[in-house]
């Protein structure tokens, strides 16, 4: 066998491959748009129809949430399959939970919502006309070379492309096999042209609005803007601390060394005294230091990571934690930054404020997002707006796009569900475990 025969079927089989892919994506788009755009469109419609019944209350947020998981998987298939991307337009949950009525009107006044309502009703027609393009083309073809010429020589009848072969005989034959085949070397070609306009369809229905990308990076300019004075302010407090702490004692210490010099020759009591206190000063001041230090980027963070550090944090508390944590990697160092200065802080108002016995966290990361719950027992009421401190994890979390939903009803518990979209990197390197 030659080399160019064994060249021929690798090429060959990938050829096929290519026709039976792009065949079963097409077959896979009309089936989505009939069975679940068609059967979501009419549920969606009846169940806004039944909002002044009451029922439609609680089956509005579900239908379209439905809606919004079959979009989503078709800006995945958009992205895998054409390379065309589609960012998903939706609004976040506000902060704080919500009510059945509030979920009701926060899924209706996203307009995000009325552009899938109308993508699932457009794509009906759109995927059924590009889908039968996909598809036919490689049925007709195929039929042409794989069925009708040999199906007319057992019953002296069959059907090529365009004429009954007993008409042409012989001549028919060859024209069928020939059609057929330039109808599926196009069908290749043209297949995934079809299926990307498809996508393309799509992305003008499912991607955000100029309006939708003006406000985000409006959002954007905000968030930026408050992590720039939170910065500004960080950066003044840790001014301040060296100047009223570590530097104030180090110019005490350089005093104390001074005088002793001076003394050491005529009062060698009191320059002993004079250096035993240069001493002490000097050991708090590297204190100070070190605990400035921690404050701006902990050492056990970077040794440890986010699952060491909150673990070695929960137990310096005065009161139990439950912590559990489980986490495959790491996040960018920025984030985990955040993530534990959130955590800190959400702890230490636990400690502070909320006059609990006893506290619980969990971490964990699933769909590109680090999750992250601080509860305890204490006696709720606590609310975002009126501390600056739960104000501030806000900042810090919006700075990645993160949010924080909390839930404190009168009595407790108070429980703070905090988010923040990340990837994680390397993988951890021991399994973890619970601490009590």
């Amino acid at each position: 066998m030659s080399d160019r025969e064994l060249a021929i079927g690798p090429r060959l089989g990938a050829y096929g491959r290519r026709v039976l892919t792009t065949f079963v994506r097409a077959i896979v788009q009309i089936v989505v748009a009939y069975v679940g755009n068609l059967s979501l469109f009419i549920l969606a419609v009846l169940s806004l129809a039944f909002i002044p019944l009451g029922i439609g209350v609680v089956l509005v947020p579900v239908m379209f949430q439905a809606i919004r998981t079959v979009a989503n998987l078709q800006r995945a298939w958009a992205a895998e399959w054409s390379g065309v991307e589609i960012p998903v337009p939706y609004r976040p949950e506000p902060a704080g939970g919500l009510g059945l009525f509030g979920r009701l009107r926060w899924t209706l006044s996203d307009p995000a919502s009325w552009r899938d309502l109308l993508w699932t009703l457009l794509n009906v027609p759109v995927a059924l006309v590009l889908g039968v393009l996909a598809t036919g083309m490689t049925i007709y073809g195929l039929e042409g070379v794989l069925v009708a010429p040999w199906l007319a020589q057992i019953t002296d009848y069959g059907w090529g492309p365009f004429w009954t072969l007993d008409e042409y005989g012989a001549f028919g034959v060859i024209g069928t096999i020939v059609l057929g085949a330039a109808l599926t070397a196009v069908s290749v070609r043209l297949g995934p042209v079809l299926l990307r306009v498809h996508a393309l369809f799509c992305q003008s229905l499912l991607a955000p609005t100029r309006a939708a990308l003006t406000e985000r990076v409006q959002r954007l300019a905000e968030t930026r803007s408050e992590t720039v004075d939170a910065s500004a302010a960080e950066l003044r407090r840790i001014e301040r601390d060296l100047h009223d702490g570590a530097q104030a004692r180090l110019v005490a210490l350089s005093m104390n060394i001074g005088l002793a010099e001076e003394m050491m020759r005529d009062d060698p009591e009191t320059a002993r005294q004079l250096l035993a206190e240069a001493r002490a000063a000097s050991g708090s001041a590297l204190t100070e230091l070190r605990d400035l230090v921690r404050g701006i980027h902990p050492p056990v963070l970077a040794e440890r990571g986010l699952d060491g550090a909150v673990r070695a944090l929960a137990l310096s508390l005065p009161l139990p934690v439950d912590v559990r944590i489980d986490l495959p990697g790491r996040p960018d160092a920025p984030v985990e930054s955040a993530a534990y200065f959130a955590v800190a802080e959400m702890l230490a108002n636990v400690v502070k404020h909320s006059g609990s016995q006893r506290a619980w966290l969990q971490i964990e990361h699933a769909d590109d997002r680090l999750l992250m719950i601080v509860g305890d027992d204490g006696t709720g009421g606590a609310d975002p707006a009126r501390g600056s401190g739960m104000r501030g994890i806000e900042r810090r979390l919006a700075a990645f796009d993160g949010t924080m939903a909390v839930t404190s009803p009168p009595g407790g518990p108070t429980v703070v569900t905090m988010e923040l979209p990340c990837a994680l990197s390397s993988p951890k390197i021991s399994p973890s475990s619970e601490t009590g």
